[in-house]
């Protein structure tokens, strides 16, 4: 039992380590050739966790192929157009200028079904309300909606507002985060005052955060804003 416990909690060790040098992908933003390796891994990686008689270097010689060519692969596609295509292809237009087009859906096996299914994930239920259509390389379809029927934004309002910049955490969970007062410019002294005229501690916050402006917003443990 021991030596299963090793073997799982050191192979779990291995495998983190090799899904942080493949790079940050949700699962659905996975190339083909990104997921036949993610598979193999897990399946190289469990076995010798319940089968003690496979040898540990033979998994571990196996991740470290597997990583390999992956990273291979990867810079090979970065640097050459077309083993970028054969590895990841390209992307189709399935809706253009409001029409659609059959022959390219029925070369990806796109049902029209498929293709309602994906508009409806990107709020849109209405097809006649779609000016294009492209279905990516991961398997997503991205929308570009007639000109009617797209939310307007500022600039078409020309009404600009004022940008206050990404707020910072000061305070999560009742401890106050370093990197956020260095990254923020705000002393400690001013989260203090803050805090003072909320009549809170640190440990009372579970969250506090400062924009550009220098507002804060800060939520306490019981999930109210102070």
């Amino acid at each position: 039992m021991l030596t299963v416990f090793v073997r799982t909690a050191f192979l779990f060790a291995v495998i983190i380590v090799v899904m942080r040098l493949m790079g940050k992908r949700q699962i659905g933003q996975l190339q083909p050739a990104e997921l036949v390796v993610t598979i193999l891994l897990s399946e190289v990686a469990a076995a010798p966790m319940v089968d003690k008689d496979i040898p540990l270097v033979y998994s571990l010689t196996a991740l470290m192929l597997l990583t390999g060519f992956e990273l291979l692969l990867s810079f090979l596609a970065l640097k050459n157009a077309k083993i970028r295509t054969v590895l990841q292809g390209n992307s189709v237009v399935l809706i253009r200028n409001g029409e659609i087009d059959y022959e390219q859906s029925k070369k990806l096996r796109y049902t029209l079904d498929d293709i309602l299914e994906a508009l409806r994930q990107k709020d849109v239920f209405d097809i006649s309300e779609v000016e294009f259509a492209v279905a990516e390389t991961n398997g997503s379809l991205s929308v570009y909606l007639k000109p009617q029927y797209r939310t307007p934004t500022t600039a078409d309002l020309k009404c600009i507002p004022r940008d206050n910049g990404i707020p910072c955490t000061l305070i999560a969970d009742g401890e106050i985060l370093p990197d956020g007062l260095r990254e923020s410019g705000i002393s400690q002294r001013k989260v203090d005052q803050f805090l003072q005229s909320k009549k809170k501690t640190p440990q009372e916050i579970l969250l506090l955060t400062v924009d550009g402006e220098g507002k804060f917003v800060a939520f306490g443990k019981d999930g109210k804003q102070c």
